[in-house]
């Protein structure tokens, strides 16, 4: 459709014939260029694997410096070629290390995005616009209604709350990667410089942080009992500990969750959620919309999300443009 014939969709993610390499393919393969460390994307047993210096480390962490029999590691704007394919990282604004992966062949330029947002994130390199012929991009956010607020006024909220319930703790949900280190840098940047605590699950990734140059100053692990000492402050944790036994340690609280999905009250309801905070690590419909005018690509791609409704607007526009309905990426994956 595209006229170009060497990147396409399988079963296993999609191939770049070109370069014989899949991208952040879902099952092991001899090579592999990985556009962040989210487990939806980066996976272990790979052959080979190219990606940013932080994506690598963020998966030597979580899988062993064993995850892949070789690694490559590259830096935004450095070229390298993988058989008869040009290939370089540009920033994708997701989270510390996220790419967008550029591919070259014979004149024709593919990007394909990753997940990416365009929003200000003083924690990671932000969204760099790459024209191309062919842009394949995400979709999480891929409907009308989601247009997120300023990340910031999300804060403001939190800090209000924190200031009207003084005598309450405030457990946030936070995805581990990415979502808990931007809340907190965000938190320092509007002057809260008070200690937070943190779940056990948080502590090695926002470590990581810190050692690349992100500052989130004084950090508190929960443990039984600094608990009791949480009354009128902040205690970060995956979404997942909302609900089980260990956030029941928390005598009077209110649940917080950080995330995209958050817009919808329903999803609020269901995760008993009593204060929202949309902060998104994922472009909204306004972002996506904006990128592919911005990108005057002559052929859009859409995965991972909703992917009809951009597909319609790119089609509305004069562009050619298809789901690819890749599967096994998880929705809910710092969104």
């Amino acid at each position: 459709m595209s006229g170009i014939d060497w990147i396409f969709p399988t079963p296993t993610g999609l191939y770049c014939a070109a370069g014989d390499f899949y991208i952040d393919p879902m099952s092991p393969v001899d090579r592999a260029v990985v556009t962040h460390g989210h487990a939806d994307h980066a996976r272990a047993g790979h052959q080979k694997v190219l990606a940013t210096t932080q994506t690598l480390a963020i998966m030597a962490s979580r899988y062993g410096e064993e995850h892949a029999r070789q690694t490559q590691a590259v830096n935004y704007g450095e070229q390298v070629t993988i058989g008869g394919a040009i290939v370089r990282l540009a920033p994708a604004g997701h989270v510390l290390g996220s790419a967008q992966v550029v591919i070259e062949k014979a004149g024709q330029r593919v990007v394909v995005s990753g997940d990416y947002k365009r929003r200000p994130d003083p924690t990671c390199a932000p969204f760099e616009v790459v024209p191309c012929d062919l842009f394949i991009t995400e979709a999480t956010f891929g409907l009308p209604v989601f247009r997120h607020p300023d990340a910031e006024e999300e804060v403001n909220k939190l800090l209000r709350s924190l200031l009207v319930f003084p005598e309450k703790t405030h457990l946030v949900g936070v995805y581990a990667l990415g979502k808990c280190q931007r809340l907190i840098r965000i938190l320092r940047d509007n002057g809260y410089d008070t200690p937070i605590f943190v779940h056990g699950a948080l502590t090695a990734l926002s470590d990581f942080y810190e050692q690349h140059g992100v500052a989130l100053g004084e950090l508190v692990p929960v443990t039984t009992e600094s608990k009791k000492a949480t009354k009128g402050r902040l205690v970060l944790c995956p979404p997942s500990a909302l609900a089980d036994r260990w956030s029941r340690g928390f005598s009077d609280r209110i649940a917080a969750l950080a995330s995209g999905w958050m817009l919808i009250r329903q999803r609020a309801k269901q995760r008993r959620v009593e204060l929202p905070l949309v902060i998104s690590d994922h472009a909204d419909w306004d972002e996506l919309t904006a990128t592919i005018t911005d990108v005057a690509a002559d052929t859009i791609w859409v995965t991972h999300g909703q992917e009809e409704a951009l597909v319609h607007y790119a089609r509305s526009c004069g562009l050619e443009a298809a789901p690819l309905a890749l599967q096994g990426r998880d929705e809910e994956s710092a969104a």
